[in-house]
């Protein structure tokens, strides 16, 4: 089952239906299946205190991937500030919806088992979620 919910912000204007459909077409084209994943779409302040609790980090960030999976089941918390992905879609130019699609599936793709912070790993990501939003 997939949710989503906030805390601090409105509810983006997604089409929740099809995306869920859509995040479980990307599962199954990397061999996975989607089991409890929760989506919290939050601000920046809470994105940093997430940060800062649970991976000792102090700064913001757009997405914060909790991998709870288990075999070829995903299962995890994707926690992704709203006001974030804003300043990333102006600041590259991008439409605001494009970029939270972008953000939503690059946390399944992390739960897929696809890193983006070792030598070349960003360049597979991003190749990934291409692919990934060809198909929403």
């Amino acid at each position: 089952m997939i949710t989503y919910s906030t805390e601090g912000v409105r509810m983006p204007n997604i089409k929740r239906r099809s995306v869920t459909k859509w995040i479980r077409t990307v599962a199954e084209a990397h061999g996975k299946r989607v089991g409890d994943i929760g989506y919290m779409f939050v601000n920046d302040d809470e994105i940093l205190r997430v940060n800062n609790e649970y991976l000792g980090h102090d700064y913001y960030t757009d997405i914060i991937t909790f991998d709870y999976c288990e075999g070829d089941l995903l299962n995890g918390d994707i926690v992704i500030s709203l006001d974030t992905v804003r300043s990333n879609a102006e600041q590259f130019g991008k439409n605001f919806d494009n970029e939270l699609h972008r953000v939503i599936i690059h946390g399944i793709l992390h739960l897929c088992g696809i890193n983006d912070k070792g030598p070349g790993e960003r360049e597979i990501m991003e190749k990934e979620e291409d692919k990934a939003l060809e198909l929403l």
